[in-house]
């Protein structure tokens, strides 16, 4: 087994200063570092347990079996919160047959997220 020290997720967006001011701004994730310099400078995120890196440049479009997972306190805070700030909400928070309270956003490039609220009875509160 590989020992596993640390991890984050590689986005490459097609244009990295609206992907920053998406995460950064229209988020409020905060930054745990960036590294290069000008405008095409890397920039890592917090994302709650991990890390979310946007850097570098592509041309193609994001596959659609990309997603992000966000889990947050409140979802219907984040709801409005997120309108707000001008964030297009794909899909309003719904509880679903599983159990989550869901939301999906997604960023400029496409990639959805799925804003998501853990309600305090759900069994992934609870380790057996």
């Amino acid at each position: 087994m590989v020992h596993v020290l640390g991890s984050r997720i590689l986005l490459r967006p097609s244009d990295i200063e609206r992907s920053r001011e998406f995460y950064g701004e229209a988020l409020g994730l905060a930054v745990y570092r960036e590294f290069g310099t000008g405008r095409e400078r890397g920039t890592v995120y917090f994302l709650g347990g991990g890390f979310l890196e946007i850097s570098g440049h592509s041309g193609e479009s994001p596959s659609s079996a990309v997603r992000l997972w966000i889990q947050v306190a409140d979802v219907t805070a984040a709801y409005e919160e997120l309108r707000g700030r001008g964030v297009e909400v794909l899909r309003p928070p719904k509880t679903e047959p599983w159990g989550l309270v869901e939301m999906w956003i997604a960023d400029p490039d496409g990639v959805r997220i799925a804003v998501v609220e853990v309600p305090a009875d759900h069994p992934l509160r609870y380790r057996p």
